[in-house]
């Protein structure tokens, strides 16, 4: 990993810190890039460091026995992943993992510990943020299980392009199926009738959403469900 041309308050969380919190937290911050596809932690790893992404967007899968794996939650910008370990030791509950190209600011688990001790806003961050993402499995949950794919497909593509800052998204059709939880076959059908439609293009792994407002018209009510939860609680 090398260090981006970034700067930590990129992330709304550390810009949104009064001044002395962001200020404990500054002398520990990194700078990091990650690829696509980077696991950060496994499921059932303890949380040795925290990350708040400047841009691109982690990925939160819950992984079953026989190692297929779908997305829970998703964290851009807006978050920071891992910051339960503020509150004390912390195992990571599921796998997380860079989905789009991203820099972050990342702090060791031990000094984001001693900052949040000493500071009521780094550890209500920590408590709120893990609140929106766990409002965001409850949703997802709900999504996999009574919508169909077509809407679900147009809800991960909105709620992803909120995170990376972006109306382009670079995905191979393997990795959203797996965000999706279905076939690859399913994901080929699903995309082409999306552009057919002329809400996005398609093309070697990138998508681009052409058309924000038609592809909102097809998605869930999920997608709104989320924006209205999460601005409840950031």
């Amino acid at each position: 990993m090398h260090a981006p041309a970034t700067n930590p308050l990129d992330n709304k969380l550390l810009a949104a810190l009064p001044r002395k919190d962001f200020d404990a937290l500054k002398p520990h911050l990194t700078m990091i890039s990650m690829l696509q596809g980077d696991i950060v932690y496994e499921a059932g790893a303890e949380v040795d460091n925290v990350y708040f992404p400047h841009s691109g967007m982690f990925s939160l899968l819950a992984v079953m026995r026989d190692g297929k794996a779908i997305e829970t939650a998703t964290v851009g910008r807006e978050g920071v992943v891992g910051a339960m370990a503020g509150l004390g030791l912390y195992k990571s509950l599921v796998r997380v993992t860079a989905q789009l190209p991203l820099h972050a600011s990342k702090i060791a688990a031990a000094p984001f510990r001693r900052v949040a001790a000493a500071s009521i806003a780094v550890r209500d961050l920590s408590v709120r943020y893990n609140e929106v993402m766990l409002t965001q499995a409850r949703i997802t949950a709900a999504c996999n299980a009574l919508h169909p794919i077509e809407e679900r497909f147009c809800r991960w593509l909105l709620q992803s392009a909120d995170r990376a800052a972006s109306d382009t998204v670079a995905l191979t059709q393997e990795l959203l199926a797996e965000m999706l939880g279905v076939r690859r076959t399913s994901v080929t059908e699903v995309a082409r009738k999306m552009q057919d439609k002329g809400v996005i293009t398609y093309t070697r792994g990138v998508i681009t959403i052409v058309d924000r407002k038609g592809l909102a018209r097809l998605s869930c009510e999920c997608y709104e469900n989320l924006i209205e939860q999460e601005a409840t609680l950031t």
